[in-house]
């Protein structure tokens, strides 16, 4: 994982000045060094390193043979089978770098190289006069893109390098690229994301594809580790990664990471149940509600987003990344996507018939790079940690979307329970009691949003600082300060005030979606406000009682 800076057009010293100094708003995304590379009235690149893979010799730009150059910002899975194609067409590579076999194959391919490509990406690669920027298919790595005054073409992976530079800017769609020659255009475009999907999957190969995408999520030159909230989706990769672990190394020491605003928090309890089951070296970390709130604008800085689920996930997930580094790990493996895979949250229990969820998943699968992996990617960030997410690898995302919508409705979790469950075809999938791979209590555990799972006085210690801070005149006059995105609640107009302040202008706002739950007459997106979590709480009360 890294920063990436690229410039497009007629750029000279002041134009390669600015992109150094916007690359080093980026230091918190590459620790390890930086990078430079400019040819005058055509590119400017800029890069800054986090070192994952061949951390001695993986330095970028990155050149090719022919005198390709190449920043890079994520892991390319596939990239040993990719260098030994390569090698057979004489293109030898000369690092372990993942970034290294970018610039051969962008050489030997043009801007199909990405169709290639097996994993988490935004990159920009220059060969001669053409150019070619490119972003991953689901946009699990950031990326931006806007014009300066004398129009010259800006690439920067967090909106933070662009602001001060460009007169217009927006997110650079996930599964597009954009070359000198041809513009804009998608390159990614599996028929589940139209609609076009058969819907003919077999959910039998669930097990097998994830456990595969765990595998090669592996891939690492420094020390891993695993996110664990307790809930299914956390839980299910940190046991698939554990077994693939041991399996090569009996005696390998895992760490596992969780994190509350207290030890009775409903995640910690939970993520300390598997951590007991697996094995891992467990780490629990607290925070205070006050230092959640002092940290906000940190937040909002960071993550670039004033949307409410957002901010209230990542500042639990921004304490947690930062005590992850400062124990030596870099990379940790995560949950993102299962929910909105299989429609997990709660409000798909409203879904009126089973197309109507499989609109709801395709469009909150297509829009992942605005909520949760944006949220996963600039939370850890922030501390030079990598977040790897295995729910969506690309041969399992084409599985899971072409399943029939029916089987990712709730239904029971087994005969004679009177309650549903929702991802019950994912849970089912990794039942095995002769050989259990978590408990049972967690594998049929309910959906618990991380802002919620980390402690219930946490949101509501958010709601109570924003209705002290902000007045009723205020809100009331909210739609004339900010007549785009206008605030509705408290909570939200400090977020947004916050934002503006940091991110001034429509531009910026544009690059932020709010997302509201469906099919419920409440908006609040905590999963508390739903009544099938509260009606699952009162169950739970009852059988302890």
């Amino acid at each position: 994982m890294c920063g990436i800076i690229a410039v497009f057009g007629d750029v000279d010293g002041n134009v390669a000045a600015a992109a150094e100094a916007a690359a080093a708003r980026l230091a918190h995304r590459g620790p390890d060094g930086s990078g430079f590379w400019m040819r005058l009235g055509c590119a400017v690149l800029c890069h800054r390193r986090l070192a994952i893979m061949d951390p001695a010799q993986g330095k970028q730009p990155i050149h090719g043979r022919d005198g390709a150059a190449v920043v890079h910002n994520g892991e390319i899975y596939n990239f040993r089978a990719l260098a030994r194609e390569l090698a057979g067409v004489g293109r030898r590579c000369v690092s372990g770098s993942d970034s290294e076999v970018l610039a051969h194959l962008y050489e030997e391919r043009g801007e199909a190289c990405v169709e290639a490509l097996d994993g988490i990406f935004a990159f920009a690669a220059v060969h001669g006069d053409e150019w070619l920027v490119a972003r991953d298919p689901i946009g699990i790595k950031p990326l931006y893109y806007g014009r300066d005054a004398a129009g010259n073409l800006w690439f920067a992976s967090e909106l933070k390098a662009l602001i001060d530079n460009c007169v217009s800017f927006e997110v650079f769609p996930p599964g597009h690229l954009m070359t000198r020659s041809g513009g804009l255009r998608r390159w990614y475009a599996p028929a589940w994301l139209s609609g076009e999907a058969s819907a003919t999957g077999d959910p039998s190969g669930l097990r097998r594809r994830l456990t595969d995408a765990v595998e090669k999520r592996l891939m690492s030159d420094v020390p891993l580790g695993l996110l664990l909230s307790g809930g299914l989706d956390s839980s299910l990769i940190a046991a698939l990664a554990t077994r693939l672990v041991r399996a090569r190394d009996p005696g390998a020491e895992i760490h596992s990471f969780a994190i509350g605003v207290d030890r009775d928090a409903p995640d910690l309890r939970a993520a300390r149940e598997v951590a007991q089951f697996l094995g891992t070296t467990h780490h629990e970390v607290s925070f205070r509600v006050e230092d959640g709130i002092a940290a906000l604008d940190d937040i909002i800085r960071h993550v670039e987003s004033y949307d409410i689920p957002t901010i209230r996930a990542s500042i639990p997930m921004y304490f947690l990344s930062r005590y992850i580094r400062d124990r030596g790990v870099k990379v940790v493996l995560s949950g993102e996507g299962s929910d909105e895979i299989f429609g997990g949250y709660l409000y798909f229990y409203y879904a009126e018939d089973p197309e109507e969820l499989r609109r709801e998943t395709v469009a909150r699968v297509a829009n992942l790079h605005l909520s949760d992996v944006l949220r996963a990617d600039k939370s850890t960030m922030a501390h030079g940690v990598e977040a790897r997410v295995p729910f969506l690898d690309l041969a399992f995302l084409d599985l899971a979307m072409s399943l029939p919508p029916e089987l990712k409705q709730p239904r029971s979790a087994s005969r004679g329970r009177e309650a549903r469950v929702e991802k019950w075809l994912l849970r089912q999938a990794f039942a095995d009691d002769a050989d259990p791979l978590l408990p049972a209590s967690v594998l049929w555990r309910q959906k618990e949003q991380f802002s919620d799972g980390v402690g219930y006085g946490w949101v509501d210690a958010l709601r109570t600082h924003a209705e002290r801070v902000v007045t009723p005149r205020e809100l009331a006059r909210a739609g004339e300060r900010f007549p785009y995105a206008t605030p509705a609640t408290a909570e939200a107009y400090v977020y947004r005030e916050r934002f503006e302040a940091l991110f001034p202008g429509e531009h910026a706002a544009r690059c932020i979606v709010r997302w509201t739950p469906r099919w419920q007459a409440d908006s609040d997106t905590s999963g508390r406000a739903n009544p099938f979590h509260r009606a699952a709480n009162e169950r739970a009360g009852a059988r302890a009682g």
